[in-house]
This record gives structure tokens, sequence and C-alpha cells, in this order.
């Protein structure tokens, strides 16, 4: 070989020893997402557990945690301004009634393509109900990974008490705030009721007017529907659990507290919150839930929680993205979920499976109370357009209003309507 030709050869022969290692390294790189969520003192460690667990089967695929917002109000805006800056993670948990806003900016990824090619989605056991929750202007936005109903929580003790009797639960408002006020006791530090009308999104709002049979806005949301009839049967409802109940103008950290301790006899609260409640009242007494009171025929519950949605547009960390999302939303993420909060999942398997979820609901009938009222269930409504969060902030501050007693249900609602009416967008002619 030419002198020449033979160093040309050896040194092409060495940079293709050298670059062969790379080309491994790159073959078998992991692909890396990054994951956003909120409401850590519910689902921190169910996220690192579940995390640890789906980078033990998919070991190409390293994930990265985000430190949790706040509240669905926190995350939104933190994603909204991550669009801004080109920094949005790639898989985001949202709550179902923000997922309106995310499409109106084009953030989410349509995951149907991905459910439609995937041969494993049929054994997901995705239900369809649960799945609409997360569809948005005819694309499925995200899937359901905890979801949730209100539901009433009980201190047996404090009911018969009170002569109320846990397997005759109340079932009307009338019977709760009854109740309420007999177990109220300012002498022994005992509060009867809270309603935590604090709840993000509007959902303990929502809860109320949708139970007396009514809408946030008209068809065509142009009007705002909540000052209607229905509207102010909720009002004055959530006023008589002040005036009659007795109940107290706290927090929901100091709600929280008195309950667990025993000082509160009935809380109005997400579902979601029930695992929470098993831990924090260990053995002090006896915790029983019932159903959320709907009045009127047409009457429906508002399912709240939250649905992982595919951010990412990268075609690698897509296929890793819908990985992730399949395990987390599917059986084996959603019997983790369960039994680490009270939400219900999306999936049905877990229900039907001995080695999930089955013996667990048969041991845990506070469990079921959601899932029984799937039968009145609706969704999670998203106010139209740019003002939607600030809408929430302004519909929470009047009914501040009406629970610290500084005005009257019906005045506080009128007002309510004509701001919430000032924000909503306009209709062309």
């Amino acid at each position: 070989m030419n002198p020449i030709h033979r160093r040309r050869f050896l040194a092409q022969l060495g940079a293709a020893a050298l670059a062969a290692p790379a080309v491994v390294r790159a073959q078998n790189a992991a692909v890396e997402l990054t994951v956003a969520y909120s409401i850590p003192v519910l689902f921190k460690d169910l996220m690192e557990n579940l995390a640890k667990a789906f980078m033990a089967q998919h070991p190409n695929v390293r994930l990265t945690l985000r430190a949790p917002e706040e509240g669905y109000e926190q995350i939104m805006q933190r994603n909204l301004r991550d669009a801004i800056t080109n920094t949005l993670p790639d898989v985001a948990f949202h709550g179902l009634n923000r997922q309106r806003t995310l499409l109106e900016r084009n953030i989410p990824v349509d995951l149907k393509p991905f459910m439609d090619a995937d041969p494993a989605t049929r054994e997901l056991g995705f239900s369809p109900t649960l799945l609409s929750l997360g569809q948005v202007g005819g694309r499925q936005t995200g899937i359901g990974f905890a979801l949730s109903t209100p539901i009433l929580y009980y201190n047996t003790q404090l009911v018969k008490e009170a002569g109320g009797n846990p397997d005759r639960l109340p079932t009307s408002w009338d019977e709760v705030i009854k109740l309420a006020a007999a177990i109220s006791d300012p002498a022994k530090n005992r509060h009867g009721l809270f309603f935590d009308w604090t709840i993000t999104g509007n959902w303990s709002w929502q809860g109320l007017v949708f139970s007396h049979g009514g809408s946030m806005l008209n068809a065509d949301e142009s009007r705002v529907a909540f000052g209607e009839a229905p509207g102010q049967q909720a009002m004055r409802v959530l006023r008589r659990m002040v005036d009659e109940g007795r109940m107290p103008d706290i927090r929901p950290d100091t709600m929280f507290q008195d309950f667990f301790a025993g000082r509160m006899g009935i809380s109005m609260q997400s579902t979601a919150q029930l695992g929470r409640y098993n831990r924090e009242i260990g053995g002090r007494f006896a915790l029983q839930c019932a159903r959320y009171p709907v009045t009127a025929a047409n009457g429906r519950l508002p399912a709240g929680g939250n649905v992982a949605m595919m951010f990412t547009k990268d075609a690698a960390k897509q296929k890793a993205a819908w990985d992730f999302i399949k395990f987390a939303c599917g059986p084996v993420g959603g019997t983790m979920m369960v039994k680490a909060t009270g939400y219900m999942p999306a999936t049905t398997v877990p229900a039907q499976r001995k080695d999930m979820l089955a013996d667990f609901y048969a041991t845990n009938p506070n469990h079921l109370i959601s899932i029984r009222q799937q039968d009145v269930i609706t969704g999670w409504y998203a106010f139209p357009g740019q003002n939607a969060l600030r809408i929430t902030d302004v519909i929470n501050d009047h009914l501040q209003t009406v629970v610290a007693r500084k005005d009257g249900a019906d005045a506080v609602l009128a007002r309510m309507a004509a701001d919430v009416q000032n924000l909503i967008p306009k209709k062309a002619a």
C-alpha cells in the first residue's frame, strides 16, 4: 500500500474506532423526560414512586420530576410562562378544567393518534365515560390520572353524640345543616360543618350550582347563568351552612386539623383527600363517607382531578411520553394512585383484579362512594377566554363575602354574576 494511502487508511480506521463508542452510546442513550405536577401534599410521594417503577420497566427512559407547584392554578401559570420561554415540560398533570385554556394556546398534543396506533390501548381498560373528561374541542387533550367527585366526610362519634345515625346519614342539605347545628358546641371547641368553598377552579361552587340543576354560562357561553334560580338556591344553601349550621369562617388547613383531631363533625371535600383523612385520623374515631346531596332531578356533580398531558413535539420523546402516560394512567399506576389517595382511576381493570384493587375496595367502602356517584358525573367547567384564571379568583372573593357574612346571599350573587359577565369573551353581533 502506498505510504500516504496507508497513513490515510490508519487515520480513518482510528477515527472510526474512536467514533464507535459514541455511536453505541447514542444508540443506548436514555430518552430524558421532564414531568410537571402539582399538589405535593397528595402527589409528591406517589409521583416519585411512579417514576421509579416506570424507569425500572423502561431503563432507556430517564424521568426528571420538576419541583411540584402548589395547585392547579399555579402549574397553569407556570406552564403558560414556559410556553413563552420554550421551556415546557414533556409531560404535565393538569386539572380537568384547565385543558381548555391550554388547548386555546395549542400547547397539548392530541393523544388519540397514540391510542389508536398502540394495540396495548385496548388492554388498559380506559373507561369511555371518564376518557371523555380528557376531551376538548374534538381532541384527546389528556388521559385521566386521578379523578374525583365531591363527597361528605363524617366523624361517626360526633354524629352519634348529636343524636344522628351513622347508618342513615343525611341525604339533603336540610338534613346536613340540621345535624351540623346539633354537633356544634362552642363550649367543647367543636364545629359541626365545613364546606370547602375554596377548592381550586371554583369546583365547590360548580358542585352546588350543578347539583341544583344549574350551569355556569348559557349554551353559547355569551351570558352568565349561575345567577339564575339554581344558582340562587345554591348560594342560599352556602349561607345557611354559616347561619344555621354554624359553619366557621376558617381556612381549609384549619378545618383539616380540626377534623383530624375530632373537633369537626362534617366536612365537604374532594374524595381526593380520603387517603390523607385515613392516615391523619388513624384510629382516633371511625370515618364514614357519604354521597353529596343532589337536589334537582337533573342535578349533576363536576368531576375533579387531573389528566396526564403530552407537551413535547419531539418524536422520540413523544414515544417515551406516551409510554409513561400509559403506565401512570393504566392499571399499575391507577392501583398505586388509588391506594395513595382517594381518587378513582380512569381504568376499569384494577377494580376487577384481586391482585390490584378488588380486595382493597371490598375492605375500604369509603373509596366506593365516588365511584357510585358516576351516575351524576359531568365535566368540570372551564371558563372561556384569556380571563379564565381571573374569573376563578373573582368568584372566590365573592364566596368569601358570603361565608364571612358581610352581605346577603342574593346581593353577593348578583354582583358576582355581573363581575364574571364583564370577564367572559364578548360574542360578535
